[in-house]
């Protein structure tokens, strides 16, 4: 059998030959099993070679089908949750496919075969710095076909796809200017790891944590020194930018711990990236210690109303419907489902779905990409569309945006909802799925 190894601190993680056996040893095991087929491309693809090409022999499966089995991998985890044979199931063959995928794109980076796509994309920070400060000129210009064509044609990312728009006032400059109004004051007390989305698409987002957070006397600070959590740097395989960023943030946000903050992220797939990933590639103390003290910005409140009950004096905007997408990086935190909890605090009925909207970070942006990004989000779209509630709610910025594309709808986020229940702000256009709903509630 061959070795499990999916951490970068191996010294055989970089050994290609080491990394075909256990291609083959996990290949072989996954196409007898076959559970995770609806998931992604990569089973479906892997699986036509096992039958149709290589006569069940899992061995025969070239380098190139190699290559493309990794890149049609977009890192949902949904074969991980779902898998019998993974590391938390105490079976033999100790399987983590998604990390394993991570790993051969490692090797293909090294080798220069990861796209040019993905390594300019990975630079969000580089990009949000710029794009902020001509934010709607860019975002104008990403309703203009031939601007769309020209970016497809120097980034990679679909002429066809909605983006997300970019703000002016990015959330750390909004955060640097706001005045506490702390309510009965907890004895906990949070620091805010805004992520990209945030600081550079939706401050809205992260105003309205620190809104609802206040309000129920949860203290909130911003550490400066953070960058992106990486997560971009890994998809593209650069594990040592991956790490470079992931020290830095350790650093800071390590160091709000030592003062007496927990870590709040308001976008589950750096959440998962603080708690599981850092620790993986980094093996310091400090990464545990982050990991240890990071929450979902939903997981956090529904800790702290278990302990002591959250302000339910909702005077502003609630919901008798809202339908929840729960993201893929959201369910493999395996935390359950907090942002649902927590909305049905104001009095209404969410239900849920965990339909993957094949984003994931750039993936399903990048124009090879599309038409199996699409294929896999469309139960999403028609879940959305059949449920027709109120109002939907997400957590993760990106896969609200595919929503939005796929059904015309806008979501908010969770902490959102809390925030309009509260009275500090009130939904309206776009967000609902008709005139007449919005003028009814």
């Amino acid at each position: 059998m061959a070795t499990s190894i999916y951490s970068p601190l191996d010294e055989l993680y970089f050994d290609k030959s080491d990394l075909k056996k256990e291609l083959d040893t996990t290949f072989h095991q996954c196409s007898d099993c076959r559970l995770c087929i609806k998931y992604c491309y990569s089973f479906k693809s892997l699986f036509q070679m096992v039958d149709e090409l290589h006569d069940a022999d899992v061995e025969k499966i070239t380098e190139q089908e190699h290559e493309r089995i990794v890149n049609e991998c977009f890192q949902c985890k949904l074969c991980y949750t779902n898998c019998p044979y993974n590391p938390e199931t105490d079976s033999e063959w100790n399987i983590d496919f998604p990390r394993l995928m991570l790993r051969a794109l490692s090797i293909m980076n090294n080798e220069k075969k990861t796209t040019r796509a993905a390594k300019l994309l990975a630079k969000t920070d580089l990009q949000g710095k710029l794009i902020t400060k001509v934010a709607p000129i860019y975002n104008k210009t990403n309703e203009i076909k031939p601007a769309r064509k020209l970016i497809e044609m120097t980034t990679g990312i679909s002429k066809e796809r909605l983006l997300p728009t970019f703000t002016n006032i990015r959330f750390s400059k909004w955060f640097k200017k706001h005045a506490p109004k702390l309510g009965n004051k907890r004895d906990v007390k949070a620091a805010l790891f805004p992520t990209c989305l945030v600081e550079y698409q939706n401050p809205d987002i992260g105003k309205a944590a620190v809104n609802v957070y206040e309000k129920n006397g949860i203290e909130c600070t911003l550490p400066e020194g953070q960058v992106c959590c990486g997560m971009p740097h890994l998809d593209g395989g650069d594990v040592e930018k991956f790490k470079e960023n992931a020290r830095k943030n350790v650093a800071v946000l390590s160091k709000a711990i030592d003062e007496g903050y927990d870590i709040v992220v308001p976008q589950p797939t750096c959440g998962y990236v603080l708690k599981k990933d850092y620790f993986d590639y980094l093996g310091t103390e400090d990464a545990k210690k982050v990991a240890d003290n990071t929450y979902d910005i939903s997981e956090y409140l529904i800790k702290q109303h278990k302990n002591d009950p959250l302000d339910k004096n909702f005077e502003g905007q609630t919901f008798e419907t809202i339908t929840w997408h729960q993201p893929c990086h959201y369910g493999a935190q395996n935390m359950g489902p907090q942002s649902s909890l927590l909305m049905k605090l104001t009095g209404a009925k969410v239900e849920m779905t965990n339909r993957c909207s094949a984003i994931d970070g750039t993936w399903g942006l990048r124009k090879e990409n599309v038409d199996m990004a699409r294929k896999i989000a469309k139960p999403l779209m028609d879940f959305v569309e059949k449920k027709d509630s109120q109002l939907v709610a997400g957590d993760c910025n990106l896969a609200n945006t595919a929503i939005q594309e796929g059904t015309g709808r806008v979501p908010v986020h969770p902490i959102q909802v809390l925030n309009a229940a509260y009275g500090y702000e009130k939904f309206s256009g776009k967000v609902f799925s008709d005139k007449k709903k919005e003028e009814e509630i």
